[in-house]
Formats: structure tokens, sequence, C-alpha cells
């Protein structure tokens, strides 16, 4: 009995799921052939099918809308994209097409507002919200915006010298800001340190409202904002700081009428493997059931809810595709798979962080299986991939040397933060190029669109960057 790789897969998940199926032996990505983008394009190539990206927003829309007229629940939801997660513009202007907000965290950011603005992707009406730390650049540009009629923009203080810096800054202008207060939160238990270095101490916000925004006409406080790095899960962790957020809300509230916000900062994950599992209308509905149901003991309004999903809106978008350039068995146990170009540039995470990627074959599905390590071909100990859902293990089809069609791997969900974190362009790690850049849309009869955004960096482009006359 042959142990094929489509064995493995079939006995170890449902396949195929969403996103992911065979044609003719071959993967598809959301329908896509990637044979025929392989034997167009050649690899290696990065790939965003902009697609996804309507869906994950309208996904997440529609479940916050069902839940908030199950419960009956008062206030509006608003969707914000976090444009650190993946600032290109076809994927930017892609997620514009639903009418989201937008959420910035450097100053550069307010350029691209600007941008988008003077193209018409944007009007003034749409809310802003400011959050990252506030050099005096970002300080200006957000002043600059207000002064414009940007009047949705609201500046989140991530510490109250903030707002002293902020406040001399417009004091002899009759600007009126909207404010937003970060909250300060524990982290969690494995973490290295005990509180978060972002926002402001909980037991400090109500003094420091108080005492230093209430009387002052020139700021509205709007919103209260908590992050959990980690994200929207069901544990006792996420669930205790949240507590403490609506603690936090409702006690403020009572001395701030115009507070009307509550922003739940931190993304629901994605599928990060073939056994992903996460109950996205079960999570919401309990979130939208807590507020309200600690409004109602409060006796406050229940809030207009702002979520900021970055991960969620573009990472599973995204995939990257390489060739096995060789394959090298280097003692009894460790048989290496040499991809056509550095992990460590292209998928940052996963050896930053240890990330997961979904990563499948794209072909020889009816070879059997091994037990293999992926590493780049640059000189870095740390260029390699080798930590799999598979009981810790990557496991792919087995090839010859002989056989006159390579094998082909993709890393799958790969569309935010890789770029952001690497960078795209610029200098590489060993001067290994940018790979080419592919964007997949649909044309309005439904058929798929593929178009270069990029080509793969050039000698010339490295060599100028580096000050080099050529």
């Amino acid at each position: 009995m042959k142990n094929t790789y489509f064995d493995l897969i079939d006995q170890s998940y449902y396949f195929p799921q969403d996103g992911f199926d065979l044609r003719d032996g071959y993967l598809t990505f959301h329908g896509i052939s990637l044979k025929y983008l392989i034997e167009k394009h050649g690899t290696p190539f990065r790939l965003i099918y902009l697609p996804r990206i309507n869906d994950q927003i309208k996904k997440a829309r529609n479940l916050f809308n069902r839940a908030i007229k199950k419960h009956n629940y008062k206030g509006e939801y608003h969707y914000c994209y976090c444009t650190k997660c993946n600032h290109f513009a076809p994927v930017l202007k892609t997620a514009l097409k639903e009418n989201i907000h937008i959420e910035t965290s450097s100053s550069y950011d307010i350029d691209l507002i600007r941008q988008l603005h003077t193209e018409g992707k944007i009007n003034k009406s749409i809310i802003l919200v400011h959050n990252g730390y506030k050099t005096e650049s970002y300080l200006d540009k957000i002043i600059a915006l207000n002064k414009d009629g940007f009047k949705n923009s609201v500046l989140v203080l991530d510490s109250t010298s903030e707002f002293t810096r902020l406040k001399k800054k417009i004091s002899r202008s009759r600007l009126k800001i909207k404010l937003g207060i970060r909250m300060a939160i524990n982290e969690e238990p494995q973490s290295a340190y005990y509180t978060s270095r972002l926002g402001i101490r909980s037991t400090e916000i109500i003094d420091f409202y108080n005492n230093q925004i209430k009387k002052d006409t020139q700021f509205d406080l709007k919103m209260l904002h908590f992050f959990v790095d980690s994200g929207i899960k069901d544990t006792m962790y996420y669930w205790g700081e949240f507590q403490k957020a609506m603690k936090l809300f409702s006690e403020l509230k009572k001395f701030c009428p115009s507070l009307r916000a509550l922003n739940l900062g931190g993304g629901f994950p994605i599928r990060n493997n073939l056994g992903f599992e996460y109950d996205y209308e079960y999570i919401i509905n309990q979130i939208i059931s807590n507020i309200k149901t600690t409004c109602t003991q409060e006796r406050i309004d229940e809030p207009d809810i702002f979520t900021e999903f970055g991960k969620y809106t573009v990472g599973e978008s995204g995939a990257i595709i390489f060739s096995v350039l060789e394959q090298k068995q280097q003692n009894d146990s460790e048989l290496w798979y040499m991809i056509d170009n550095s992990l460590m540039n292209t998928i940052p995470d996963a050896w930053s962080i240890f990330e997961k990627f979904i990563l499948l074959p794209i072909n020889k599905w009816s070879n059997e299986y091994t037990r293999v390590n992926i590493g780049g071909i640059s000189c870095d100990r740390s260029d390699y991939y080798n930590s799999e859902d598979l009981n810790q293990q990557i496991m792919l089809p087995r090839y010859q040397d002989k056989e006159k069609e390579p094998l082909y791997v993709g890393f799958f969900h790969t569309g935010a933060y890789q770029d952001s974190i690497s960078g795209y362009g610029g200098i590489k790690h060993c001067l290994i190029p940018s790979p080419k850049y592919i964007l997949i849309d649909r044309d309005k009869t439904g058929n798929f669109i593929d178009t270069v955004y990029s080509n793969e960096q050039t000698v010339e482009d490295m060599l100028s960057i580096l000050g080099y006359q050529i």
C-alpha cells in the first residue's frame, strides 16, 4: 500500500476545504490554478487574492450586526483596518470598497490618508483612529487633519505626556479634538513583562480625565481603547482583561457623558493550519452579550463598538510559492528541501516570532510523503522552517532528482505583516531579491485576472541603494 501525501492529508483533515482543493493533481488556492501561475510567472512569487479581503470584512460585519440584532443592542458596530498590517495600495483600496474605517500607527500613515483622499478613495467623514506613540510629526499631522475638516479623527492617547504636548500645540487655536484613551493591560503570564508598555494604567485614567481633560473645552473624550496582543480568544486571560476594560468603561462613562465608543483592540485569529477551529459567531455573541449585560447593570448607554482587524482582514489573502531547488540528506534523519529564496526575507514571522503558516505542496500529491526541513538559500543558520501542525513535523512528498518537474511548495495565509517587517525591495539579507508580486482579482463576470504588481527586484536596484555607480 502506498502512503501518498494525499492519503496523509485526507486522513488528517477535512479536505478539500475553504480555499484549498486539487485539480488534475495540482493544488488550487481559492479556485486559482497555481500550476498556471507557476508556468506563467516562474518562481518564487508572492500573490495576494484580493476578493478574500472583501469576504473577510463582510463576514465579520455580518456576524456583529446579527449579534447586535439578536441581543437588541443599541450601539453601532464599526470595522477598522490597521494599515500597519499591509500598506500596499491595492490591498487598502480593496478594503475601502467595503466602507471600512482606518486605524493609523505612525506619522507616515497620515500621508497615506492624504493620498487616498486626493485620489477620491475616502472622504473627510471617514473615522480615523490614531494609535501608536505620538512623535511630534505624528501629532502635527493629526492636528492638520482636524484643521482640514476630517471631523471623525480620534486621537488615542498612549500616555499622559501626549496630552500635555497636544494641548500646547493647539492652545492658541479654536480646534476641538476628539480623544480616545488607551488602557494598559496586564500581559499573559508567560510574557517577559507584567504590564504592557502601551497605554495608561487603568488606575490613573479616571483621575487623568477629571483633572486634565474634563474642563478643557478643546477636547472631547469619545473612546476607551484596550488591546490584547494575543488577540480575541476564548480564554480566561482574554475575558479577564475584557471585564477589567468594561469595569473601567462603566466607571469612566459616569464622569464623561461624551464617552461613546469601546475599541476592542486585538484581532481575530486566522487559519494557520488545516485543522484550525475558531467559532467566530460564538465569540462575537459573547462580546455583545457581555457588554450589554454590564451596561444594563451599570445603567449606562451601550457604546458603539470598534474593532481593528488587520491580520484577519488580509492574512488569508496571501501566499508565497517556491520551487525546491535541491534535496540534501545531511544525516540519517534530516532531509533538507532547499527552496529558491530566503525564508528570513519572505516570511520573517516564521523565524522571528515562530509564526506558523499553512504549508502545502503544489504538485506530486500522489507521491509518498516523508519528513523534511525547509531551508532558504541564504547563509544564515536561521533561514529555515521546520515546525508544522502534523505532530510538529513537516511532511511533504518525496521526489526523485531525475523527475522532469520539480517539487513546488506554497506557504499560505501570509498576507499580513511579512512585507511590513522585511520590507519590499530595499536591501535584503545576502542580497537575495524580493520575489515577484502578483495580484489576483475577478472581473465583472467572475473570471480571475492576474497582474504583476512588481517584478523581482533587480541587481541594479540593490547596487543603486548601496551607493555603487552602475
